[in-house]
């Protein structure tokens, strides 16, 4: 399993400017609480999965086999 960041440069400063905002909580979701605290526990979750591979909810972070 690997983690890294997403390859646009863009997407990642959009994002990690959302993050300072909310103070580390995804900037793409309504609630603010430790489950989307950034790395939320849905990419967690998924990155437990052996089959998944893919990008996190808001795209920061991607996830390969």
């Amino acid at each position: 399993m690997k983690i890294t960041l997403n390859p646009d440069a863009e997407v990642v400063k959009t994002i990690r400017e959302g993050l300072a905002r909310t103070g580390g909580y995804c900037p793409c979701r309504r609630t603010q609480n430790e489950d989307t605290k950034c790395m939320c526990k849905e990419f967690r979750d998924q990155c437990a999965d052996p089959e998944f591979e893919g990008f996190c909810h808001c795209l920061l972070y991607h996830k390969s086999k």
